[in-house]
């Protein structure tokens, strides 16, 4: 045995204290009474008066609100086997973890804002698969496809920039790298989620797209910074800025989001682009496109399923009030009408 809700157990509190209400009442009204005499006696002149009546009365009442109580905690006893069956889409996120990453040209910065909008995508899924990418020079499958959004939050609270070696911004071959965590024996249900600021090195972003999208998988761009720049500041362990990184030159690196070459690596694959905000509004109109899309049936599992019987407590909870209300708290006397 069980209960679906056992927060609601609560309520059982407020038997315990009803119960109490009623015997401070009636206890007050033994009282009252024997302030004007012998109770005793009062009690045998005035028979129609019944503290028992009234216990019982109030016993009813407190039985009905505890089966209401077990009710609303949702009881269940007795199991059964059931395959459950999830339907959804593939969907891979990558993040740019590169250098210019580090630019505070959003709070509190770039790759911080990237991982709050990847765990803002995690929490609106249903029963979609989940995989996460990482890419700066180099690419490489951070997280495979999963149905278990803990491990994929796991993997995503190491991400940061300096996880991979080799720095530069390989969009190219992070798309590419994304496309094969993708099964490539269907067509459809795929989705690619590009968090960067689109600097790309060399790596042929748009003709990556283009094999993304051949193999059926749609790309949608979040762009992450602004077009105006910013330095990438040089930190300590303790994120306190000691300078800006330089060129060759000793000039100060200013990185700028590139949105042109994100729009088009989106339009390619008939995806989206969209730029970060504060608000994270581009999360939304994201999850809206992507629970359009046409699903398909992933992995079942047998699962345990509890059967309800909060039925029996509400007819009795029902029962021992409607009792209560017609019973009366006086005694019936012979000879009265």
């Amino acid at each position: 045995m069980r209960f679906a809700v056992p927060s609601n157990l609560i309520l059982l509190g407020l038997v315990v204290l009803l119960g109490l209400f009623y015997i401070w009442s009636i206890s007050r009204k033994r009282k009252l009474l024997s302030r004007f005499g012998d109770l005793f006696l009062i009690m045998k002149n005035a028979p129609y008066i019944s503290f028992a009546r009234q216990g019982g009365k109030a016993a009813l009442l407190l039985a009905g609100v505890l089966f209401m109580a077990i009710t609303l905690s949702q009881i269940q006893c007795g199991t059964h086997m059931e395959m459950m069956k999830r339907e959804g889409i593939d969907l891979v996120i990558a993040v740019d973890v590169s250098n210019s990453m580090l630019a505070q040209d959003i709070k509190p910065s770039r790759i911080a804002k990237a991982r709050q909008e990847v765990r803002g995508i995690i929490d609106r899924l249903k029963g979609d698969r989940i995989g996460l990418v990482v890419f700066a020079g180099d690419a490489f499958i951070e997280c495979p496809l999963t149905l278990d959004y803990s491990a994929a939050k796991i993997f995503l609270d190491v991400i940061d920039v300096g996880l991979v070696p080799r720095q530069g911004t390989a969009i190219g071959d992070a798309i590419r790298k994304a496309t094969e965590a993708f099964s490539k024996m269907e067509k459809k249900h795929k989705v690619l989620i590009l968090l960067t600021d689109g600097e790309d090195q060399n790596t042929d972003p748009l003709g990556a797209a283009e094999e993304a999208r051949k193999e059926g998988v749609k790309i949608y761009t979040i762009g992450i910074g602004s077009v105006t720049g910013e330095p990438i500041p040089i930190t300590n362990r303790n994120g306190d800025v000691l300078g800006y990184k330089k060129d060759r030159n000793g000039e100060v690196v200013v990185t700028k989001l590139d949105e042109m070459t994100l729009q088009k690596i989106a339009l390619a694959t008939g995806g989206k682009y969209y730029h970060a905000t504060p608000g994270e509004m581009e999360l939304d109109k994201v999850y809206d496109d992507i629970s359009k899309m046409e699903k398909k049936e992933l992995e079942g599992k047998l699962m345990v399923q509890y059967e309800d019987r909060f039925q029996y407590p509400l007819l009795f909870g029902i029962f021992v009030i409607v009792l209560e209300f017609f019973i009366s708290e006086r005694r019936k006397v012979k000879g009265s009408k």
